[in-house]
């Protein structure tokens, strides 16, 4: 006999996350980059992410050198990358402007720049998440030429060591889940007023989906047969 699956979410019934998703209007648009191991895994939590931005869109490959969709996305907008590499800018008031101002251009010449600058900053920002294991997301970043272009930035560590995925053994303790790295990055990259300081506690509009989060970990451990 066939399971019921929630039209909505289309998981069954009893796995639906419907009830963990909260309805947030992003100023930012987010592109995840999501490997294809992570698309039936019912632990993840970008389709939960998914479902609560109204701007986000979830492109599967592991190679998007040549992707038609991340390519016109590049078009479209000024892509930021988030992702810890050895270039990686920390995500913090002080840094925030100069780096949205800094992304035009990021990897040209210094010739190309010049006659590039008014047209690039002219596009909106757009922040890019790669979904998957921190192997695979390396070899999805290895692969894509196009992404290793991109300016990347990285959370404070007060923020990416304040991890709260507890259902999925990740590489490192207090590793952050791709909604929690979202949702951080967001908040700071919108962040209206120096007097606001994100924290772990406290990721403006943000918080209402990670407290969902929290629920949703603890839904999943209830399907545990300790539980």
């Amino acid at each position: 006999m066939s399971r019921i699956l929630c039209l909505s979410c289309q998981r069954p019934e009893k796995a639906c996350i419907c009830d963990f998703t909260t309805d947030i209007a992003n100023d930012i648009h987010v592109v995840v980059l999501q490997h294809p191991s992570e698309v039936s895994q019912t632990k993840g939590t970008v389709a939960l992410l998914a479902k609560s931005l109204r701007s986000c869109q979830v492109l599967v490959g592991e190679n998007f050198s040549e992707n038609e969709e991340f390519l016109r996305v590049q078009e479209q907008y000024q892509a930021i990358l988030l992702y810890p590499g050895e270039h990686a800018r920390v995500l913090n008031s002080e840094n925030i402007s100069q780096l949205i101002g800094s992304t035009a251009g990021y990897g040209q010449s210094q010739s190309k720049l010049k006659d590039n600058d008014k047209l690039a900053t002219k596009k909106a920002i757009c922040l890019v998440v790669l979904d998957g294991t921190w192997k695979k997301a390396y070899r999805m970043f290895m692969l894509s030429k196009n992404i290793q272009l991109l300016p990347q930035v990285c959370l404070p560590d007060e923020l990416a060591n304040s991890g709260q995925y507890l259902i999925r053994k990740v590489a490192k303790n207090n590793a952050l889940s791709s909604l929690e790295a979202s949702c951080y990055a967001l908040a700071l990259l919108e962040e209206e007023s120096d007097s606001f300081k994100i924290s772990p506690d406290n990721a403006g509009k943000y918080q209402p989906l990670l407290n969902k989060f929290l629920q949703f970990n603890q839904f999943q451990l209830s399907f545990r047969p300790e539980h």
